[in-house]
C-alpha cells in the first residue's frame, strides 16, 4: 500500500530513528527541459512507497485526463500541480515535496527547465544542499544544462548528481554515458564542486531510482535514493562566527524588549558578547526566548528571540556578531549576478538592493566581466558592458547607505541580495557577494569600533598620547647639544672655566623645567594632530 512515511498513517516499520532525530538533506532537481526532471521525482516517490494513496488516485485519474504517456501513469503530475503546467506538460513553478526514509529526510525542489524561468530555478537552488542536475542521453549537455550547474555553483550547492536519464533511448550504452561524464566533469573543473556523482536511469520505469536495474550491469554504483540517503555533506554552518540578522523588534508589552531572526552562522548562549552592527556596540545576550520557553544554547538554523543585558538601540535590518568576527560593513559591493528579465541592466539605474532585512537603494556602476555559459569562466567586459536576460557577471554596485554582510563563499544567509526595479517591483538579478567596501576609508571610522572591551579579546590598539616620562626624555636629549652650546659661548666671553661650568649648570636646570611644563602643557590642545582610528584600522 502507497502510504509510507509521508502519509498520516504510521510507518510500516517502526525501526530507525524518529523524524526528529533524522538528519535533513534539501535537494533540487534541474535541468533542460524535457529531461524528466518532473518524472524522475514522481517515480521515486511511487517506487519508494512514499506517496499517500489518495494522491495515487488523483495520479490515476489525471494520467487519464493530462498524461503523456498514453495508457500508463504520468508520473510527472505527482509534482506538476498547477493548471498551466499539466495542459502544457511542462513545470513552471518550484514545486517543493517533503518525504522521509528510515535513514533520512528530504526536501526537495522541483525547478522548471525553460529559459524563461531560471528565476524560479535559482529560487530553488538558494536554499539547496545538493543538485540533481538531469541530462538527456540523446541530447548530451545542452546551454541551459551547463547554465544550470552554473547557477547551482554560483549559489553554493558544492554536491551534485548528473542522473543521465533516458538510457532506454541509447540502448543502455555504456558508451554515451562514459562520454557524458568525460564531458561534464572537464566543464565542471573551475566550478568548485565538492562531490560529482553520474547515475545512468530510466526515469519513467524505475531503472536505478530505488533499485539497482538489470539492464545496466555496467553501472556499480548505488541507485540514486540510496545514494541521496548516504551522501555525507559539510555542515559548517554552526561553526562559523555568529552571525543573527534582526527581523523584526518583538515589542508585546512594555517590559520586554527582544530581537526576533534566524541565526544564520555560529552558536550563543546566554552571557554572550556580541556586537551590533552598523553602529559598533558591545553588548551582552539576557535571554534566548522562544514559543517554548528560554533556551540555554542556541544554534545555525534556529528561529529566536534575544533579548539583551542593556537597553540599546537595535533596528530591522541591524545583524548581532561576534565580536571576535565581525562581519563586513560597506557601501560598495563587489559581486556576482544573474540577471533574471528580458530587460538589459541599465548601469547608474537607482534599483533596491534587498540583503536579508536590510533594504537600500543601489545603482550597478560596472559590469567587469562576463561569465561564459561554454566554459564557466569569466571573460573581461568591455568599458559600458551590461547584462542580458540570463547573463551572469561581475559587478560593481554603489548603495546609498551602508550594509553589513559577509562574502557569499562564507555564508549563505549574510552574502546574497536581489535587485528589484522601483517602478515595477520585479526580481530583476540575483546577487553574491565577493567582498565590501566603504567609498572613502575615513567613513569607516566609528562604524566598526567596539564601545566596551571583548572578553577574553585585547581592545584594538590606538596611539597614545605623550607621556611625563617621554616629556621628560625628551628635554633631557635636548639639553645635551644645547648645554654644550652654552658652555662654549660662555666660556669664549669670560675664559674662565669655573664660571662657564656655573652659568651652564643654572642654564640646565632651569630650561629643563621650562621645556618639561612647556611640553605637558601642549598635551592638553589637538591643534595640528591627526585624529587617530579608534578600530585600530
Amino acid at each position: 500500500m502507497h502510504g509510507g512515511l509521508a502519509s498520516p498513517s504510521p510507518p510500516r516499520s517502526t525501526g530507525g530513528p524518529s523524524p526528529a532525530d533524522k538528519p535533513l538533506l534539501r535537494f533540487i532537481t534541474c535541468g533542460s527541459v524535457d529531461d524528466g526532471k518532473s518524472t524522475l521525482i514522481g517515480r521515486l516517490l511511487y517506487d519508494a512507497d512514499l506517496a499517500p494513496d489518495d494522491l495515487i488516485a488523483a495520479l490515476e485519474r489525471d494520467s487519464k485526463k493530462h498524461g503523456t504517456q498514453g495508457d500508463d501513469l504520468d508520473f510527472a503530475l505527482l509534482v506538476d500541480g498547477l493548471a498551466a503546467e499539466r495542459e502544457q506538460g511542462i513545470t513552471i513553478d518550484v514545486a517543493y515535496r517533503y518525504f522521509a526514509t528510515q535513514k533520512r529526510k528530504f526536501i526537495v525542489a522541483d525547478t522548471p527547465g525553460h529559459e524563461q524561468y531560471t528565476r524560479n530555478m535559482a529560487t530553488g537552488a538558494s536554499t539547496a544542499e545538493l543538485a540533481v542536475l538531469l541530462v538527456d542521453a540523446r541530447k548530451g549537455l545542452l546551454d541551459q544544462t551547463r547554465r544550470h550547474s552554473m547557477i547551482v555553483s554560483m549559489l553554493g550547492v558544492r554536491h551534485v548528481v548528473v542522473a543521465v536519464n533516458k538510457m532506454d533511448l541509447v540502448a543502455y550504452s555504456q558508451e554515451i554515458f562514459d562520454a557524458i561524464e568525460r564531458d561534464f566533469r572537464a566543464f565542471a573543473a573551475p566550478l568548485r564542486f565538492l562531490s560529482i556523482t553520474l547515475i545512468p536511469l530510466v526515469a519513467k520505469d524505475g531503472d536505478n531510482l530505488v533499485r539497482a536495474s538489470d539492464k545496466m550491469g555496467w553501472y556499480q554504483g548505488p541507485p540514486l535514493l540510496g545514494y541521496l540517503e548516504s551522501v555525507a555533506l559539510d555542515d559548517n554552518a554552526r561553526v562559523l562566527p555568529f552571525r543573527f540578522p534582526v527581523q523584526w523588534v518583538n515589542r508585546p508589552s512594555h517590559d520586554f524588549r527582544g530581537f526576533s531572526g534566524f541565526i544564520a552562522g555560529g552558536n550563543v548562549m546566554p552571557g554572550d558578547i556580541v556586537r551590533i552592527l552598523p553602529t559598533g556596540r558591545d553588548t551582552r545576550i539576557a535571554r534566548i526566548v522562544t514559543a517554548d520557553g528560554d533556551l540555554a544554547h542556541a544554534v545555525a538554523g534556529q528561529s529566536v528571540t534575544l533579548t539583551l543585558t542593556e537597553e540599546i538601540d537595535v533596528s530591522r535590518g541591524d545583524m548581532l556578531v561576534s565580536p571576535v568576527s565581525p562581519a563586513k560593513i560597506g557601501d560598495r559591493l563587489s559581486a556576482k549576478l544573474l540577471w533574471l528579465v528580458r530587460e538589459p541592466l541599465a548601469l547608474d539605474k537607482s534599483y533596491l538592493l534587498k540583503l536579508g532585512a536590510k533594504t537600500t537603494p543601489a545603482a550597478v556602476k560596472t559590469v567587469s566581466s562576463h561569465i561564459r555559459i561554454e566554459s564557466g569562466l569569466a571573460e573581461p567586459a568591455a568599458t559600458g558592458a551590461t547584462l542580458a536576460f540570463n547573463e551572469i557577471g561581475e559587478a560593481e554596485l554603489a548603495l546609498d547607505t551602508a550594509v553589513v554582510c559577509d562574502p557569499y563563499e562564507e555564508n549563505r544567509e549574510t552574502g546574497g541580495f536581489i535587485l528589484i526595479d522601483r517602478v515595477t517591483n520585479e526580481t530583476v538579478a540575483v546577487g553574491m557577494v565577493r567582498h565590501s567596501a566603504w567609498a572613502e576609508r575615513g567613513a569607516r571610522n566609528g562604524v566598526e569600533a567596539s564601545y566596551a572591551s571583548m572578553e577574553g579579546v585585547p581592545t584594538p590598539p590606538r596611539l597614545a598620547g605623550p607621556t611625563p616620562l617621554r616629556s621628560l626624555v625628551k628635554a633631557l636629549s635636548w639639553r645635551v647639544p644645547g648645554s654644550l652650546i652654552t658652555f662654549g659661548a660662555a666660556f669664549a666671553f669670560t675664559e674662565d672655566l669655573r664660571v662657564s661650568a656655573a652659568i651652564t649648570g643654572t642654564e640646565i636646570v632651569c630650561k629643563i623645567g621650562l621645556y618639561y611644563l612647556h611640553e605637558r602643557v601642549w598635551t592638553r590642545f589637538r591643534l595640528g594632530m591627526k585624529p587617530t582610528d579608534d578600530a585600530g584600522l
